[in-house]
């Protein structure tokens, strides 16, 4: 292949908003490999990412919510508990529910009031979760962490794993921030904010380069990402099983 046969930036821009498929993810991570040559080296160690999805709408974000600052085990528990008492999960149910029987179920004071808030928000149309796939990357963001108890990595994770988005990008994800730092042979680990920035070129496919990072973060730790930001924002402390394959 010459370079004249390589996707240039306007043929990136016109690939889809959503990686809806494991042919979508891969065709994405080789545009942006002939794109950006930095990453030639990061794509041979790392492999092709598998790519990951989880339920989309109310249920897929209460369960990202549900596994906020917890173990792994603890949130597939209490997850399973909100499952089995309210069955299907609708946002209906969940915002008529009393909040001692949500406590009962494991959910933490905070976690019923996100949720709760969340189920009005949804039964009121003032926020449609599944038509977020279709906005810009950074409004979708916007959208989602203006809700209460929606801190910037949940909406990151939703909106990557959920909707597919393609263009969604965890900058603060301390996984892809190693990765970034070893990959692009940085002298440390950049911030949120810095991930922003290094993260330009790779526009609209940010997601799809996050797929990348973290298989490269496996390769060269030899462990799973997701790895969560901060709790400040009631954030998840333990997230591999956010980002596994449904």
């Amino acid at each position: 292949m010459d370079g004249r046969d390589k996707p240039g930036h306007d043929q990136v821009k016109a690939m889809p908003l959503q990686l809806n498929s494991q042919a979508d993810l891969e065709d994405a991570v080789r545009a942006l490999v002939q794109q950006d040559p930095r990453l030639e080296p990061v794509f041979k160690l790392g492999g092709m990412p598998a790519l990951r999805r989880r339920e989309p709408g109310f249920a897929g974000l209460a369960h990202i919510v549900c596994g906020q600052q917890l173990s792994t085990a603890s949130a597939a528990a209490i997850w399973a508990r909100l499952n089995a008492a309210f069955d299907p999960l609708h946002h209906d149910k969940l915002r008529t529910a009393r909040t001692d029987r949500l406590g009962r179920l494991g959910l933490s004071a905070a976690k019923i009031k996100t949720l709760k808030n969340l189920a009005r928000e949804i039964a009121t149309e003032r926020i449609n979760l599944d038509l977020l796939a279709n906005e810009d990357a950074d409004t979708a963001h916007h959208t989602l962490t203006s809700l209460h108890g929606i801190g910037p990595w949940t909406a990151d994770v939703y909106l990557l794993f959920c909707l597919g988005h393609s263009d969604a990008w965890p900058a603060g994800d301390l996984a892809v921030q190693e990765a970034v730092k070893v990959g692009l042979k940085l002298k440390t680990r950049p911030t949120a904010k810095q991930m922003i920035s290094l993260a330009e070129p790779w526009r609209p496919l940010r997601g799809a380069a996050a797929h990348l990072w973290w298989s490269y973060y496996r390769a060269i730790k030899r462990r799973e990402g997701v790895i969560a930001t901060t709790q400040s924002e009631n954030e998840v402390s333990s997230t591999a099983s956010v980002a596994k394959p449904t």
